[in-house]
Formats: structure tokens, sequence, C-alpha cells
């Protein structure tokens, strides 16, 4: 076991990030179907199985693999990696509240979010300094590196954004309550502007550079993360903000919710047809499965859920409708991603080094395997 773990980097997390959304996002479709909350808190519980599994594999990596590890954080095509701890802490936790509540109860959904909320947003404050510190004085990247993985790091706080008002309502009215949205609208900041100064030069890339290696080509739904989960976040706020602040900052953020989420969700939906573009464009060169392949599930997850709070604010069907499609495309996501995973797992190649793990594939397969020292982002031929 203790061998096993050498080769387990922190991208692992998106697996429960993955699973996660799709609890979360299925309960909160405008058009719920019957029947089919118990499936929702059933995936919330998985979530919650592969967190704990996780953390405790992850702690026997660092106490008995300390070297890798380190390696790891070093290594400017693992480390934005360590955003998805944080973020899959968050959302298992949002999925508490969302689902898991109908199996635990309230009272310790409360709880175990609270808990999970403090320690990711705690954790991803510390990411999204450390591991941008780290890309500044120790990797060693030029702007042909740059990469959709860039901006995981950064994205953390806006989970935290999006996921904190629904703990609102739990709090004592007035001053906590009050602190909180602060917190919320100040992590929303944060966020929004780390990803507008950085989204600029991973899409030059893109441009400039030709598309990613085929292993890698899946990271490109990875923008969709902040677009969707801003959108999401707008929409929260404005839903506890009635009873939380005054109404004159109670209807700006009602505003501001649909104002911001409309023109967002426009570029998403502009950034889902050409990754999917270039998806197929992959496909049909032979890419075949990595674990990049769990950046199809939690982004989608986010879009799906902004499109519902969307449509909760504005009334109109289409955004309805685009929830729905989104979320069918999120299901189709998490199989195509978690039955290869489980497979994986059990013939035991996932947890192999990159090169047993991928004989045949280069360079590009091993980091989208998460362990290779070389740049994460190189051109690819036409």
């Amino acid at each position: 076991m203790i061998r096993a773990v050498r080769h387990l980097g922190p991208n692992w997390y998106a697996s429960v990030m993955g699973t996660a959304v799709v609890g979360t996002a299925g309960a909160g479709l405008p058009l719920p179907l019957p029947g089919l909350r118990g499936l929702w808190a059933g995936l919330w519980a998985l979530s919650l199985l592969m967190l704990v599994s996780l953390l405790a594999a992850r702690a026997l990596h660092w106490r008995h693999h300390g070297d890798q590890a380190r390696r790891h954080l070093l290594d400017p095509a693992v480390a934005p990696f360590y955003g998805c701890l944080s973020m899959a802490l968050l959302a298992v936790g949002g999925g508490a509240l969302a689902v898991g509540r109908d199996w635990i109860g309230l009272p310790a959904a409360v709880a175990l979010d609270a808990v999970l909320f403090t320690a990711g947003t705690a954790t991803g404050l510390v990411v999204a300094v450390v591991v941008p510190y780290l890309m500044v004085v120790r990797h060693r990247l030029s702007p042909g590196d740059a990469a959709p993985a860039w901006l995981l790091p950064l994205v953390a706080p806006m989970v935290s954004a999006a996921l904190g008002p629904q703990l609102i309502p739990h709090l004592p009215a007035g001053a906590a309550r009050q602190t909180m949205l602060a917190l919320c609208l100040a992590l929303f900041g944060l966020s929004l502007l780390a990803v507008l100064v950085t989204l600029p030069t991973v899409f030059a890339r893109l441009l400039t550079g030709g598309p990613p290696p085929l292993a890698l080509t899946p990271t490109l739904f990875l923008v969709l993360g902040p677009l969707g989960q801003s959108t999401t976040a707008a929409g929260n706020f404005a839903a506890v903000a009635p009873g939380t602040v005054p109404d004159p900052y109670a209807r700006a953020l009602e505003v501001v919710s649909v104002l911001y989420g409309v023109p967002v969700t426009g570029f998403a939906l502009l950034w889902l047809a050409l990754a999917a573009a270039l998806v197929v464009r992959a496909a049909r060169r032979g890419m075949g499965f990595a674990m990049t392949w769990w950046a199809f599930t939690f982004p989608v997850g986010t879009c799906v859920t902004g499109a519902s709070a969307l449509g909760g604010r504005t009334g109109l069907a289409v955004f309805d409708a685009l929830a729905v499609a989104l979320f069918a495309l999120l299901l189709v996501a998490w199989a195509a991603a978690a039955l290869p995973t489980a497979r994986g797992l059990l013939r035991g190649h996932l947890l192999a080094g990159p090169a047993a793990a991928a004989p045949d594939a280069g360079p590009a397969a091993a980091r989208a395997h998460g362990q290779a020292q070389a740049p994460a982002y190189t051109p690819a031929p036409a």
C-alpha cells in the first residue's frame, strides 16, 4: 500500500470534485427529475468516501514519499493541481447541505459543511499564494508553457465564494451573516481578478502555439470552471442577500447577478464549443484515457449550477433548458472519466509511475499522469 501511493498526485482530487458536483448540480436542476434525488445523495456519499480515502492515501504519500511530494511542488506541471485539494473539500462540504442532509440530517450536514468549508477556504487561500510564488521564484516558465491548469489554484477561492452563501441562513442574524457575505464577496473578487490577469496568457498560448498535446487537450475544459463558478456565486449572493444586508445592497446584488452572469455564460458557451472541437480533433488523432479526463466534469458542473441560478433569477426558460442540456453533458463526462478510472485502479496501472503508466505515449501522456518534470504545455503539430 505504501509503495502504491508513491505516484499519487494532487490531481486525483479532481475525481472527488467531479463526482460531488454531479450530485449537487442534479439536485439543483430547475426541472427536478422525480425519484432521482436519492441517486444524487448516493453520488455525494461516494464523493465523501473518495475524499476520506484520498486524504488518507495522500497522508501516507507525504509521510513515506516526502521526496516525491516535494518534487510535485517544484514541478510546474503538477503544482497547480494542489488547488484541487481545496475544491474537493469545498465540493463535498457543499454537497452535504445540497443533498447529503437527506441521509445524515440537517444538523450533521451543517456541521460537516462548516468544517469542510473552513478547511477548504483556508487551504485554497494558501495555495492561491504559494503556487504562484513557486511559479515566480522556482519554476522556470515561458509564455509558451501557459496552460489551463494555471487557473486551478486561482479558482479555488471562487468555489468558496459560491458555496459559502448556503451557510449564511444557519448563522445568527446580523453581523455574523453580513460578515460571511462580505467574506464571500472578497473571495469572489480575489479569484476573479487573478483569473482575469491569467486567462489571456492561456488563450494567447492556444492561439499562437497551436493545440496542446493530445493527452492534455481535456484540460481546456478547466477554463469553464471560473466562468461557471463565478456565475453561480453571483446568483447565490443575490439569493441570500435579502434579510442579510440592507435593501439597496440586496437589490444591487440581484441586478449584478444577471448583468454579470448572462455575458459570462455567453463566453462560457463559446469556450465550451472551442474546447469540444479541439477534444474531437484530439480523439480523431488517437487521444487515449488519462486522468485529465476529469477536467470534463467539475467545470461543466459549475456551468450547470450557473445556468440554474440564472434561470431562477430571470425566470427565462432558456436558462432552465441550458442547465438541463449541460447536465446531460455532465453525466456523459462523468461516466467517461469514472469508468476508465475504476478500471485502471483495479488493474493497478493508474498508480504506477509515468513510464509504466504510459510506456508508449510519450512525454505528453506522462505529464497528464501528473508526474513529469517538463513544462505542462508544448507545441503540438496541427
